[in-house]
């Protein structure tokens, strides 16, 4: 049996499992944008739409980013230094003799190397991928305060209004990524980020290079972080050497949400991409019906701790029986 042929099957079974509690997501997921369409019917409006993208995009990435590593058995704490150094680098480049393409292809190179680089350090040096990611995050976050110790730098405007202004610029490329990630699926290393997170032993026996898919699936995931930051950076109109604080923890926060597994084999990117929509839903409605910011945090740590201990509990009752 060919390694591809091998991976193929591997993929299909382990999809089939997954794809199995993804229908009670959809549900939750529906529910909350009726209601947040009730709230606000202007996001029923092209504006509307194209606003409330522009906020969901980067952290769909991010999750995307996030899970990457999770389905593959590891993850990353490294997610936010790279936003924030995506934005400065395309905030300190597109000035420059460079402009905006040369900016974003070192944004892009930025993020594929780093991951390149941490990816190569966890799979060949067997190291805790947490561990080296946490080291990395302190060095990142470093870089990009040396690069630019406080807000500012350039975005020209048209960049700015092309990716975020009322256009649903933002919903296009995440289709558009979307796709990519599917076409992905399709390659051997595609095939081989599932099958050697859910079995690593049984997907080198099938002949998938276990080690070569772990560098593979780091770069991608940097690589989404730091286009991310590029993103960001186009809204705010500079770049911020912090700006990517948050997403670290709501980059877990949504692939949890959307039923993606801490030690791989569990989950899917749809999924993942549904959990961000559903984390980025609930942080608008939570708005518009009053939660105070204290709340927010208090009600979106609840629903995670519940989106993640109902099926386990679920589990264990259908064990018993």
């Amino acid at each position: 049996m060919s390694a591809v042929s091998s991976s193929g099957w591997l993929y299909g079974a382990i999809q089939r499992r997954r794809n199995r509690s993804l229908g009670g997501l959809y549900l939750v997921v529906a529910a909350f944008l009726i209601l947040y369409a009730v709230l606000f019917p202007g996001i029923l409006s092209v504006g509307g739409f194209s606003k409330f993208t522009q906020n969901w995009f980067p952290l769909a990435l991010v999750t995307m980013a996030q899970a990457l590593l999770m389905l593959n058995g590891g993850i990353t704490l490294a997610i936010g230094p790279l936003v924030s150094l995506g934005a400065v680098i395309a905030a300190t480049t597109m000035g420059t003799a460079l402009g905006v393409p040369g900016g974003i292809l070192a944004v892009a190179f930025v993020g594929l190397a780093i991951g390149a680089v941490t990816g190569a350090i966890v799979a060949h040096l067997r190291l805790p991928a947490i561990i080296v990611t946490l080291a990395g995050s302190f060095i990142i976050t470093g870089v990009a305060l040396i690069l630019l110790p406080r807000p500012g730098g350039f975005i020209p405007d048209w960049l700015s209004i092309t990716l975020a202004g009322h256009t649903p610029v933002a919903f296009l490329l995440l289709v558009v990524i979307v796709l990519a990630w599917k076409a992905f699926l399709a390659t051997p290393l595609g095939l081989g980020i599932y099958a050697a997170g859910d079995n690593p032993i049984g997907a080198f026996r099938s002949g998938v290079p276990v080690e070569q898919v772990k560098i593979v699936a780091f770069a991608l995931s940097s690589l989404l972080a730091a286009l991310a930051g590029l993103f960001v950076a186009a809204q705010t109109g500079s770049g911020d050497p912090v700006i990517g604080t948050p997403f670290t923890l709501n980059s877990i926060a949504a692939a949890v949400l959307g039923g993606v597994g801490f030690l791989g084999g569990k989950g899917t990117m749809r999924g993942a991409i549904c959990g961000s929509l559903l984390l980025s839903v609930m942080i608008n409605v939570m708005f518009f019906l009053g939660f105070p910011p204290v709340a927010q945090y208090i009600a979106q740590g609840l629903i995670i701790v519940g989106a993640v201990a109902v099926p386990e509990l679920l589990a264990k009752g259908r064990a018993r029986r």
